[in-house]
């Protein structure tokens, strides 16, 4: 068994750590084998990201809420949403919605990454940043429910906040980044026969990108997970050993287990010394998406602990182009 001993108290609390400027980029579309690109990350974004200087704007003049604290559903108090709309497009635009990190447990929707805003900043999408409930009101799968949830419920508005309802996409960091796979995995939840209007709208999305979120919890019983919200996730005590979980709750929190070939587009940004979430659940999900010759893309920071999953300016640059071209594809 592989120890990772190092456990934080907090899934997204450590900052990112890098070897020189280089980023090792794999990159498989469709039936196109495997490409290994080296690339040159900006050293100031680097440097800034490393000194632990701010990565989002909206708190140093960058874009602010549209619309705050929307509640897109009704069941608790933190089903809520802001809305950072593009200024007066011409046409529809893209959304991405974030999901926040913070171990099912922690973190808040106000926090979202420089990268997401800048897009906002120039008019390229807008955002919709989800706070959805923590596993101390509800377990698994409270939390995929609502986020769900808030995709249908941003459809439901496509056509008053001048959004293209096909072209939408989801992102987020650790705990973030696990519950946007699930949802971009995940089978459509629209139901036809609702009474509800935005249970009548589909939850598929157009890609994920995903910075250190966690895939396969099958892989607590291979490699040491010491983390607490593993277990807390799916209503077990943090000091449950991993064979002693339900393997059907295991099956089910996995966004690898919903993995098709009919799947979106999905970039993963891993640190290969990520001792929170290591970086086999990366690997393990890129491997099952590459055998159903899904478009997957796994962007691997030499020296990267789980910091990488804030998103910070030092690794998004690969995210904001994937998500531009996978957006600048004609909608069908």
């Amino acid at each position: 068994m592989i120890s990772r001993n190092e456990a934080l108290p907090s899934m997204t609390q450590s900052r990112v750590q890098l070897t020189p400027c280089k980023l090792l980029y794999t990159s498989t579309k469709s039936t196109m084998p495997v490409h290994y690109i080296r690339g040159l990350v900006c050293l100031l974004a680097i440097c800034a990201s490393a000194c632990g200087l701010p990565t989002l704007v909206a708190q140093n003049g960058g874009p602010v809420p549209t619309h705050r604290d929307l509640p897109y559903d009704d069941a608790n108090q933190a089903q809520r949403m802001d809305v950072y709309l593009v200024d007066a497009p011409k046409e529809p635009v893209p959304v991405m919605i974030h999901f926040h990190g913070g171990g099912w447990r922690a973190g808040t929707k106000d926090r979202v990454p420089a990268w997401l805003l800048d897009g906002v900043s120039q008019g390229r999408w807008s955002v919709a940043s989800v706070e959805y409930r923590f596993t101390d009101v509800k377990p698994h799968p409270a939390q995929v429910n609502d986020c769900l949830r808030s995709i249908q419920f941003v459809r439901q508005h496509a056509e008053e906040w001048k959004i293209d309802p096909k072209r939408v996409g989801v992102t987020g960091g650790s705990a973030g980044g696990h519950l946007s796979l699930w949802v971009a995995l995940h089978d459509d939840v629209a139901d036809p026969n609702a009474t509800n209007p935005v249970e009548k709208q589909s939850s598929r999305v157009a890609c994920a990108v995903s910075f250190a979120g966690p895939t396969d919890w099958s892989l607590l019983s291979q490699i040491t997970h010491t983390h607490p919200a593993y277990r807390q996730l799916i209503g077990y005590d943090p000091k449950t050993p991993a064979g002693e979980m339900d393997e059907a709750k295991k099956k089910d929190v996995s966004p690898i287990s919903f993995v098709s070939n009919d799947d979106p587009p999905i970039m993963q940004v891993h640190g290969d010394k990520d001792d929170i979430v290591p970086i086999e659940h990366a690997h393990k999900m890129n491997e099952k998406l590459q055998a159903l010759k899904v478009r997957t893309e796994l962007v691997v920071v030499p020296g990267g602990n789980h910091g990488v999953s804030g998103a910070a300016p030092a690794v998004s640059p690969a995210a904001s182009k994937f998500v531009q071209e996978i957006f600048s594809l004609p909608a069908k």
